[in-house]
């Protein structure tokens, strides 16, 4: 193994490793194999399990290491079982990276159930707050570690739909008060705010709702895009993710970091 490799003998989790069906690939796959392409050992964990082992097999065709879970997060039991395995198959957890998240049931204030509410809060939110309760403990006893957090431009920019805009923007002040309360230990707690990526989670559900071509979504979406009219692709998340895991953002914590072309700074 190369020793330039930033994040080389690193043990990470990626939860949401695995990904929808889809044309491209997903934030948490590219980022699962990121990782292990700058030699960490990668702990790819998804609800869905053969999605994740599909991710495994990608690192492996690659020369990297790594194994599966599978988890509910919106189960404690499954957060706190994350944490356990990770120790138990490698003996420390140096980078816990949280990409589960969805829109689809939301609304606008008038029109959204109650129990969508709660639904969509459970998996955006709770799950982030479940992962790093149960992981925090064993980040502590080592003085290190490093979380990473998947926001969305919905967090800072309008939205015509209110839990999804919320849940996210209630997970930068989550990530803020981790980064706070854990400096002391040396960890270290990052946001990643994707804006409009060309992922099979963003293209596809819009196609199918609309029943309309997936090009139409992308030309859509590229349209609405500052830098060079195009949407970002899942590798951008991940080499953000690569940065603020490493050494080289050791100084960072309690940061947005907007991946989005500009997106969120268009005022206006």
């Amino acid at each position: 193994m190369n020793a330039s490799m930033r994040l080389k003998d690193k043990i990470a989790v990626v939860v949401g490793g695995g990904q929808q069906a889809g044309e491209t690939i997903g934030n948490g796959r590219a980022t699962a194999i990121r990782f292990a392409q700058e030699g960490a050992t990668v702990l790819v964990v998804d609800y869905d399990e053969p999605s994740a082992a599909d991710t495994l097999k990608m690192i492996e065709a690659e020369g990297g290491k790594g194994s599966t879970l599978r988890a509910d997060v919106t189960v404690e039991d499954d957060c706190r079982n994350i944490a356990r395995t990770c120790f138990e198959r490698y003996g420390r957890l140096d980078i816990l990276h949280n990409n589960v998240g969805r829109s689809r049931g939301d609304k606008a204030t008038t029109e959204l159930e109650a129990e969508m509410w709660d639904e969509l809060f459970t998996l955006n939110l709770k799950s982030m707050f479940m992962t790093c309760k149960h992981a925090l403990p064993m980040m502590r006893d080592q003085k290190s570690g490093v979380i990473i957090n998947i926001s969305s431009t919905s967090s800072l920019c309008s939205r015509g739909t209110i839990a999804y805009k919320t849940s996210k923007g209630a997970i930068n002040t989550m990530t803020h008060m981790l980064a706070m309360e854990n400096a002391p230990y040396g960890i270290r707690a990052n946001v990643i705010i994707p804006g409009l990526m060309d992922t099979p989670m963003a293209i596809e559900r819009r196609a199918r709702e609309r029943g309309i071509d997936r090009q139409v979504v992308r030309d859509e979406r590229n349209a609405q895009v500052p830098l060079r009219g195009r949407m970002g692709t899942a590798w951008d998340v991940a080499n953000a993710a690569l940065f603020l895991a490493s050494d080289e953002a050791q100084y960072i914590t309690g940061v947005l970091l907007p991946v989005d072309g500009g997106i969120s700074s268009r005022i206006g």
